[in-house]
């Protein structure tokens, strides 16, 4: 007997739900890569890599010079706050005992009053004695008066104080969170550079460091650090001290914030070498291409700063015959270097 069962429907709309799910898993697989056929990344070269460990220190170098400049306005602020707090507390001293005086003054004025002035002269047994007396009370008086005005000059002295005391901290804190701000920027670059650096195999990390830190090789016959060619003297003993401080510190680390004497950033070096010629310089490098007279490449002389890149971040020493002494960043030490490895901006010879 044929059966009567009717045959069963789909649902309005059934199958294109399941197709519209099926093409939807499908392309969900396609972008997370299910299917084999997803599409990586392109792997980078070495030198790619390179290039872009070399523009973060850059970027570091650049944030690093702005923390110098910060640390070095957070230390004068607190310089300004303590001279403040000790010509306040001085101030006090003088306040104390300027009150004291005039409370002893004050005391024995209310001792020895009481009688009218008349009276008491004309009950006195010694007539000149009392006007002798009166004159001294008179006298008195009149230091007691000034007493007061000091008192007042104190106070008023002591509230200014407190009040440019205020301020240096408000300074102090500001300072303090621009630290941070640009210590953050340079752990992040560099900590980002590490990471690329360890996916390089030790030979493509040795050959890393061109603008600013890529090793350079002495001409044949030469030690790192010292020129081929014939000595070029410098113009004073204070740029010779400085060149040959530089010399003495090739092969020391560079850590970023440093001024030795054992490790050093850029501008770091560059001021430890003229402290130890006796000559203070400023912390970073925007400052220290103002420190003397600005000269240009056809006349650099041992001693001279060199600066490159145009936001000035960078600097060295030159030692003549076209090197300089520099700190590179944390992948190369303190190193002799081609003053033509990066982009030249200016030269300044301290004065």
């Amino acid at each position: 007997m044929a059966s009567h069962r009717r045959p069963r429907q789909r649902g309005a709309g059934g199958g294109t739900a399941r197709t519209a799910a099926t093409i939807a898993l499908t392309g969900a697989a396609t972008a997370a890569g299910l299917d084999g056929t997803g599409h990586a990344e392109p792997q980078r070269t070495p030198a790619q890599v390179r290039a872009e460990v070399e523009q973060l220190y850059r970027e570091a170098e650049v944030a690093t010079e702005r923390y110098n400049g910060a640390k070095e306005r957070a230390g004068q602020a607190e310089r300004r706050l303590a001279r403040l707090q000790d010509a306040a507390a001085r101030k006090q001293e003088r306040l104390s005992s300027a009150r004291t005086l005039l409370g002893t003054t004050a005391a024995a004025q209310y001792r020895g009053g009481g009688l009218d002035p008349a009276l008491q002269l004309a009950l006195s047994e010694n007539p000149d004695g009392y006007l002798e007396g009166a004159a001294l009370a008179e006298r008195v008086g009149s230091r007691q008066a000034a007493a007061v005005a000091r008192v007042r000059g104190h106070l008023r002295e002591i509230e200014r104080l407190r009040g440019a005391a205020r301020v240096e901290v408000t300074e102090l804190r500001s300072r303090r969170t621009e630290l941070k701000r640009h210590r953050a920027t340079v752990t992040g670059k560099l900590d980002a550079a590490r990471r690329l650096l360890s996916a390089l195999s030790a030979a493509d990390r040795a050959g890393l460091g061109g603008a600013p830190g890529r090793a350079s090789r002495p001409a044949p016959g030469a030690r790192e650090g010292v020129p081929a060619a014939g000595p070029v003297r410098a113009p004073d003993a204070r740029a010779a001290a400085a060149v040959a401080y530089a010399h003495q510190k090739i092969g020391s680390p560079y850590v970023w914030g440093a001024t030795g004497p054992n490790a050093f950033d850029c501008s770091g070096l560059v001021q430890a070498a003229y402290r130890a010629a006796g000559v203070a310089l400023p912390r970073t490098t925007y400052a220290q291409i103002g420190a003397g007279r600005r000269v240009s490449r056809s006349e650099l002389l041992p001693g001279d700063l060199v600066f490159f890149y145009s936001g000035i971040s960078h600097v060295g020493i030159y030692v003549g015959n076209g090197r300089m002494i520099h700190a590179p960043n944390p992948s190369a030490p303190v190193r002799s270097a081609p003053v033509d490895q990066m982009p030249f901006a200016g030269a300044t010879r301290v004065v």
